[in-house]
């Protein structure tokens, strides 16, 4: 039996989810956030990095530096537009990123929406398992397989689930760690 498609769905929905966790601004400075941000540029939507060299000099802070000084105040528009939640310091040359410390109760509710974001994942996880298995059923309805080969098939089915729900824990237990260290 192969099983290959349903691991595959397995495999990306553990893929989106960490993406989805590198966004997360946790008090570091970290560039992934300006993934999804993207500028005007000659009437086109171009991303961040395309246009601009992205740098972490300290911990706190990002300095975007473009290669083309004309796109600088398309640049700081495009990260006020975003919901990064920082304000961009333009100094004519470069923009300035400072991340600001985090308070208890910003870390508290990170981790919830981090905890949020792990609930989802492991839901379409359970969704690629559900649909694995109906489409195994619906074989053994058709006579393709046995009702033995069934049951082997939600066994295995089973197993792949139980391995990525637990990636999807570790993933979170680590992010919660990094955190609430800070």
């Amino acid at each position: 039996m192969d099983y290959t498609n349903i691991e595959e769905r397995m495999k990306k929905t553990i893929s989106v989810f960490e993406e989805n966790l590198s966004e997360i601004r946790a008090g570091r400075a970290n560039p992934a956030i300006l993934n999804k941000v993207t500028v005007d540029y000659y009437g086109s939507a171009t991303p961040i990095n395309q246009v601009a060299g992205i740098s972490v000099p300290e911990a706190r802070m990002i300095v975007i530096q473009p290669w083309d000084g004309s796109v600088l105040k398309e640049i700081e528009r495009a990260i006020l537009a975003s919901d990064i939640g920082i304000t961009p310091n333009n100094d004519g040359k470069v923009i300035r990123l400072n991340f600001p410390e985090l308070n208890e109760e910003r870390r508290k509710e990170i981790v919830k929406d981090i905890r949020k974001m792990a609930e989802e994942a492991k839901v379409a996880v359970r969704q690629v398992r559900r649909d694995g298995i109906d489409e195994f059923k619906k074989m053994q309805k058709d006579s393709a397989i046995t009702e033995d080969d069934l049951k082997q098939a939600e066994d295995a089915i089973q197993k792949l689930t139980d391995k990525y729900v637990e990636e999807v824990d570790k993933k979170l237990e680590a992010k919660e760690k990094e955190i609430m260290t800070l």
